[in-house]
């Protein structure tokens, strides 16, 4: 039942929306991108490292988070690095708190929710960061659980197995983070939508189709290779796998379904206008996870 479910949640699902969205391009007399937003590559570069550093930073706080539990046990020493954490000595309660990292970042995901629900922030790029907090922090602790519901040996399965919820509960458990999915994307894509341009400027599926693209899918795509550059060094899967999978399963819902939702109003009409702060960023979290993180901190 889970594979079937992760089938229609990642590719049959977003596939017919997108689908219902040409079909009704295609009858209008196809794709209508009046009002559309002009191009701006600040706003795609920006975003891509805004991305970059949301991701690798919502992955430094699940590292923070299955290290800092560990450290109160006795007997036990871990160790945080820049992509990775390990530990010395064993305790009943390693297993339980396998499942620390995922509840952190979810937790962090609807924290950055009610700060995005409030509207409260005005910048531009401040706000866009947010985005991707929330977007990070929930596209990579939900998969967590269905992951965990079919291997028992990842993080989160092993946590399941402390718990000892059965085949039963953890198929729920699977169910109820997979249905999550596409309301969080479309969501946040609203949210995208307010930050790409104002209202007026996307008042056709395709302009808001168009200004996804130019805000996130794009963005995405670019950021793959900077978020590489982050994890390495590890084996290929580990260092591909979980950029991989936050973004698919999220953009493309995103994507998807931009045609048919309603950008968020009530933003200030600022746009992020210069990459030069995301790019401090991006560099200066670069240097500590390498000449920092990657030999490794000892919470001991």
């Amino acid at each position: 039942m889970i594979p079937v479910a992760i089938a229609l949640t990642v590719g049959l699902g977003p596939l017919l929306l997108g689908l219902a969205g040409a079909l009704r391009a295609r009858r209008a007399g196809g794709p209508d991108t009046r009002a559309a937003i002009p191009w701006s590559w600040t706003l795609t570069l920006g975003s891509a490292l805004l991305y970059t550093l949301a991701f690798n930073l919502t992955f430094f706080i699940q590292e923070l988070f299955l290290v800092l539990p560990k450290a109160f046990l006795p007997g036990v020493r871990p160790t945080l690095f820049h992509n990775n954490h390990d530990w010395v000595g064993e305790n009943p309660l390693t297993s339980l708190f396998q499942g620390t990292g995922a509840l952190a970042i979810f937790v962090s995901g609807i924290a950055f929710g009610f700060l995005l629900h409030r509207r409260a922030v005005r910048s531009s790029t401040l706000r866009l960061f947010i985005i991707w907090m929330a977007y990070h922090s929930l596209f990579q602790s939900l998969p967590q659980v269905p992951w965990g519901a079919l291997n028992t040996g990842g993080d989160v399965g092993v946590a399941m197995d402390y718990l000892g919820l059965g085949p039963t509960a953890k198929v729920a458990c699977a169910l109820a983070s997979m249905a999550l999915i596409p309301p969080a994307a479309l969501w946040l894509a609203r949210h995208l939508l307010g930050v790409a341009g104002d209202a007026s400027e996307l008042t056709t599926p395709g302009a808001r189709t168009r200004a996804i693209f130019q805000v996130a899918t794009l963005p995405a795509l670019l950021a793959m290779p900077l978020i590489i550059l982050f994890r390495v060094p590890r084996n290929l899967i580990e260092v591909l796998q979980p950029p991989a999978v936050a973004m698919i399963i999220g953009i493309v819902w995103a994507q998807a379904g931009a045609w048919c939702i309603a950008p968020v109003d009530g933003y200030s009409r600022t746009r992020v206008e210069s990459i030069r702060y995301p790019l401090a960023a991006v560099v200066a979290l670069l240097l500590v996870f390498h000449l920092v993180l990657r030999r490794g901190i000892p919470f001991y």
